[in-house]
């Protein structure tokens, strides 16, 4: 274990980020604070440092216990950082995801050009890295339409 950690690293060896580059993009993109600063991916993080990492809408905090180089599995995470995240953002998690997207019932045809370029300018207006991990995977599993269990069969012929 060393005394300082490379910031982008240590982000991803406590399971912050998915991958290293992940973690150098965001603190190339001021998404990463140490103790209020911004900081380079260089920056060294010692123990006693408040991390503030910017996921989209939410502002997650981070106390560093101690400094770690290599990926960790996730039961160890807890001895490496602290999240001290307030209530509030975490509230953010809680908020109905079904608001950030538009929902159209199965069945109803295609969307009207009016409704696609609805449809379009929301897309383009998401930024899907910053989303949390279980939104990213209901995405992946097809969100959009709703599940009729009676159509389980339906071949698309009416």
């Amino acid at each position: 274990m060393a005394e300082e950690t490379r910031i982008d690293k240590y982000l991803w060896a406590i399971r912050v980020f998915k991958t290293r580059g992940d973690a150098t993009d965001a603190c190339k993109g001021g998404k990463i604070r140490i103790n209020g600063a911004d900081i380079k991916p260089s920056k060294a993080v010692r123990p006693g440092d408040v991390i503030t990492v910017r996921k989209g809408a939410i502002t997650f905090t981070y106390r560093v216990l101690a400094t770690v180089d290599k990926r960790q599995g996730a039961k160890l995470v807890p001895q490496y950082a602290e999240n001290i995240t307030p209530e509030e953002e975490l509230a953010k998690l809680k908020a109905p995801v079904e608001t950030f997207f538009l929902k159209r019932d199965r069945g109803t045809g295609r969307p009207t050009k009016k409704e696609r370029r609805q449809m379009e300018s929301l897309w383009d207006n998401l930024d899907f890295n910053d989303l949390p991990a279980d939104v990213s995977d209901m995405l992946s599993s097809g969100l959009g339409y709703e599940e009729d269990d009676e159509d389980e069969d339906y071949d698309g012929q009416e």
